[in-house]
C-alpha cells in the first residue's frame, strides 16, 4: 500500500527540500513517520527525511529534512539542513540550507538559517537570523552568537558624521 501526501489536503503543493514544487513534499527518503496521535519525547537523530504530524518535545538533528505537518507539535530545539512547517514548532530552528514556512505554520523560537520562505498567513514570532551556516551538516552548526558576541565592523572606522 503507498502512502502519498502523508497527510496534506489532496491536490495541495508543497516545496520539497530540492526547491522543487510536488505534491508528495519531496519525501522519496522518508526515514521515519510519527502520525498524528503519536507523542514522543528525547532526542531525535536522523539522516534522509523525517515527516512529524503527531507531537514530539526534546532536540531533533537532522543531516537532511524535516516536515511538521499541519497536524505536528513540536516543542524542540532543532537542527536540520532543511525544516518545512505546516504545523506548530516552540523552540529554536538552526537550519543549514533552508527554512519554509506554509500558510499553517506558527513558530514561537528563534530561526537561524540561510535562506527562508515564509508564506501569507504563517506566524513567526522570534528573531531571525540570515547568513551562510559554519558547516551544512545540521550537527555542526553553531548556535547564533549574542549581540555582545559579534564582532564590532565599524571599529577603526570614520562614522561618517
Amino acid at each position: 500500500m503507498a502512502i502519498s501526501g502523508f497527510g496534506r489536503p489532496k491536490g495541495e503543493e508543497s516545496v520539497s527540500a530540492s526547491g522543487s514544487s510536488s505534491a508528495g513534499g519531496g519525501m522519496a527518503n522518508l526515514s521515519a513517520f510519527i502520525d498524528q496521535g503519536s507523542v514522543f519525547e528525547g532526542k531525535l537523530s536522523f539522516k534522509d527525511t523525517v515527516r512529524i504530524d503527531g507531537g514530539f518535545k526534546g532536540e531533533i538533528s537532522s543531516e537532511n529534512t524535516l516536515i511538521v505537518g499541519e497536524s505536528g507539535e513540536i516543542d524542540a530545539t532543532i537542527y536540520s539542513a532543511t525544516v518545512v512547517v505546516s504545523g506548530m514548532v516552540t523552540g529554536d530552528i538552526n537550519a543549514g540550507e533552508s527554512v519554509i514556512l506554509h500558510k499553517s505554520a506558527r513558530v514561537d523560537g528563534d530561526i537561524n538559517t540561510p535562506s527562508i520562505v515564509i508564506e501569507k498567513g504563517a506566524v513567526f514570532n522570534g528573531s531571525l537570523a540570515m547568513g551562510k551556516a559554519g558547516a551544512k551538516a545540521a550537527g555542526n552548526l553553531k548556535p547564533v552568537p549574542t549581540p555582545d558576541e559579534k564582532p564590532n565592523l565599524a571599529q577603526g572606522r570614520p562614522s561618517g558624521d
